[in-house]
């Protein structure tokens, strides 16, 4: 493992006074052939004291983590290291905080990692000898992809259950079968987490997914997709072979995911739009199990298909409610609603697609979400419907994009051309008519007639009240 030089000091200090491992998930991304973003070290054999003193000479220390045996380490450069003494924790009440937690210099590698939750976050290295540590078989099951508990107090901490979710997603992981036995045997202590840290393994999972079907089959083979009612519901719900040979509403759902995860559109995003895509397409046919019947079609034909009709406004409020659930950002549902209730629209405009002013009413709908966001949605949703894939619509997304680009309303949505103070310089008065002209001239900026400054002044001097409402 290659370490930062400005870590090579602190490490000989430390080596006067303990044994220095790095720990948890840097050494699991190492392995796994990708830049540890954070480096947090564990001190056996030392004391709080000791450490404390060795370290206080290479920079700031914090130290108010001491009863939990945890010193805050900032260099020179800006840099934070988490450096803790080995410790032991025992369970003494309900709920993801409820543990006693001890520091324990005398713990050995073995007893100090057996209080992880999962065996590839159990890996230490040493970088005094430079080897790897493994006393609980990681390195096997990152190579396997399978995701195992480290020991039976897996189950004192039911956010664990949630973890498996997020890390399953992120580096695609199968859940060992006795770690799922597990998961089911305290399902019903989900009850007992925080939503604060609920939302903290749906963010991640929602950030960082490369195969966030592997978080949702967690769910699924835990149990606990129970506790999340409204992506419970898809599971069954029936869809058109024809148009969905790949299943029922819950794996096309997987589906979509996965292929959002693979567009370059997500890949480079900012953690916050990767959060805002991915949970729009998990959520975008959550209106279908309140909608989907069986129907004749074409009427007359004699032919009974599976149709959901309007599902996509019907998917608002259970988006929504399953936003509140998992403690999302009061911001994140005015972004994401827009996108359910809107992802259908463009396939229902015929086969030239939407025009000029739909588009600008379309966006206008979509803020503050945009018609970027809206392309990366229905691609996802094209393509997760497996062995099928559809040429003609993905261009149909790229026609609509191409329009959108063209009216400088891809990433932004229409900001109204004629505002308060061409009025007030045309002599009127502010007051009631003026929202009452301003509306007026927005709306027909959305239909084309007003395209600049200077058409919105022409369409003001054809649209002004009568001079009684002038200012005198």
């Amino acid at each position: 493992m290659q370490l930062p030089a400005e870590l090579h000091p602190v490490l000989d200090a430390i080596r006067r006074v303990g044994r220095p491992r790095i720990v948890g998930g840097a050494v699991r991304d190492w392995l796994l052939g990708l830049e540890p973003k954070d480096l947090d070290l564990e001190v056996g054999g030392a004391s709080f004291a000791d450490l404390h003193r060795v370290l206080s000479p290479l920079g700031a220390t914090d130290v108010v983590g001491r009863s939990f045996g945890v010193i805050k380490l900032r260099l020179a450069s800006g840099t934070e290291y988490d450096i803790a003494l080995p410790r032991r924790e025992s369970k003494t009440g309900a709920g993801h905080r409820g543990f006693a937690i001890a520091p324990d210099p005398t713990l050995s590698d073995a007893e100090a990692a057996a209080r992880r939750d999962f065996t590839i976050n159990a890996l230490a290295w040493d970088p005094v000898d430079s080897h790897l540590i493994d006393p609980h078989g990681g390195e096997a099951d990152l190579r396997a992809r399978r995701l195992r508990h480290t020991s039976p107090a897996f189950v004192e901490d039911p956010l664990r259950v949630l973890r498996a979710m997020q890390l399953a997603g992120r580096f695609d992981l199968t859940l060992d079968p006795a770690t799922a036995a597990l998961c089911r045997q305290i399902a019903p202590t989900f009850a007992e987490l925080p939503v604060e840290r609920i939302w903290h393994e749906w963010a991640k999972w929602a950030e960082k997914s490369t195969r966030p079907s592997a978080g949702l089959r967690v769910l699924v083979e835990t149990g606990w997709l129970a506790h999340f009612t409204e992506l419970a519901a898809l599971t069954g719900c029936p869809q058109d072979p024809e148009w969905h040979p790949e299943g029922d509403v819950f794996t096309h759902t997987a589906h979509c995911c996965d292929a959002l995860a693979r567009d370059p559109e997500w890949d480079n995003a900012s953690p916050r739009r990767r959060r805002l895509l991915l949970l729009a397409i998990l959520l975008h046919d959550v209106g279908k199990p309140a909608c989907t019947r069986r129907e004749e079609k074409p009427p007359g034909s004699g032919r009974l298909r599976w149709t959901s009709p309007g599902h996509e406004a019907a998917g608002v409020a259970p988006a929504e409610a399953f936003l509140r659930r998992i403690g999302a950002p009061l911001d994140h549902a005015p972004a994401i609603s827009p996108l359910v209730a809107n992802h259908m629209v463009p396939h229902s405009a015929g086969p030239e697609g939407l025009g000029p002013n739909a588009v600008r009413r379309l966006a206008r709908r979509l803020a503050p979400a945009t018609l970027d966001d809206l392309a990366a949605i229905m691609r996802a949703d094209c393509n997760g419907r497996p062995p099928l894939h559809s040429p003609d619509t993905l261009a149909r997304i790229d026609r609509l994009l191409a329009l959108a680009r063209d009216l400088a309303l891809a990433d932004a949505a229409p900001r109204p051309l004629l505002l308060g103070r061409h009025l007030i310089a045309a002599g009127l008065h502010p007051g009631p008519e003026f929202k009452r002209l301003l509306d007026l001239a927005f709306e027909a900026q959305l239909d084309g007639a007003i395209a600049d400054e200077s058409t919105a002044l022409i369409w003001l001097r054809n649209n002004l009240p009568n001079s009684a409402d002038r200012r005198a």
